[in-house]
């Protein structure tokens, strides 16, 4: 398999001869406001932080499928929306998020459940949490997913989540070989961390010592918390930089 960090959330996969495409948000940088909720550091720049490192039409080029964690401005925007061909498969996590793709023109919109599949490929949902406490309810809902086939490694996208019994549950039971974990610890001024942060990703790393992990939604929005020169100080000070990889925009992973 190859994983292309794109910007923020935004990776490009390509996984038993397929081309899959992840929460894209696909505007140009500062082409959206700063958050409602101002952020952590009180910073009010506009998103995306950055520009895309590769060109739009690059990016949906020959794609196969799209898979939907969920659908916040930094995962799923107006950008992608016009972008997008309106045939493209895409997964979602549950009836409402597909009702709200349709209703942009998307006439291929299939929820995904613990045994979808796409072609060869097995797809299975996994449960994730956006954050903790009352901050659930601002941040709503957000599904990860696991995709299997013969020939790769098992691959788990832990999504917009903390580490939590979820997290462990989906580890245990697929016994994934590659780890994409959303690690930017995004936090407004109040309510804390919306999704990993360094520790959470540390108990990742501990609870499956043998799989490689990629960190991405770093550096991407301006309520992103942890850079990722701290991030690798933090994995060094470990011991499990060669099992944690922080990829730059635009860098790219075979396994």
């Amino acid at each position: 398999m190859k994983i292309h960090q794109i910007r923020n959330a935004t990776i490009l996969i390509e996984f038993a001869g397929k081309k899959i495409l992840v929460d894209p948000m696909l505007s140009d940088k500062g082409a959206l406001p700063t958050t409602y909720i101002p952020a952590k550091t009180w910073s009010f720049k506009r998103n995306p932080l950055h520009d895309l490192p590769i060109s739009k039409t690059e990016i949906v080029k020959d794609l196969d499928f799209v898979f939907l964690s969920h659908l916040h401005f930094d995962h799923w925007d107006k950008e992608a929306v016009n972008t997008l061909p309106k045939g493209i498969k895409i997964f979602v996590q549950d009836q409402a998020d597909k009702l709200k793709i349709e209703n942009s023109g998307f006439t291929n919109v299939e929820i995904l459940t613990e045994n979808s599949t796409f072609g060869e490929i097995k797809l299975s949902r996994t449960k994730a949490q956006h954050g903790k406490g009352y901050m659930l309810r601002l941040a709503g809902f957000v599904c990860g997913l696991v995709l299997k086939h013969p020939t790769e490694k098992t691959l788990y996208l832990a999504a917009d989540t903390v580490w939590y019994e979820g997290v462990q549950e989906a580890l245990g039971q697929h016994k994934p070989e590659v780890v994409v974990l959303n690690g930017g610890d995004n936090q407004f001024f109040f309510g804390g961390q919306l999704v990993m942060n360094k520790k959470d990703i540390h108990e990742v790393q501990k609870a499956i010592p043998n799989a490689t992990i990629v960190v991405t939604h770093m550096e991407g929005v301006n309520h992103n918390t942890l850079t990722r020169k701290d991030l690798k100080e933090f994995i060094t000070e470990k011991g499990i930089a060669d099992k944690v990889n922080v990829p730059e925009d635009g860098q790219s992973y075979i396994f």
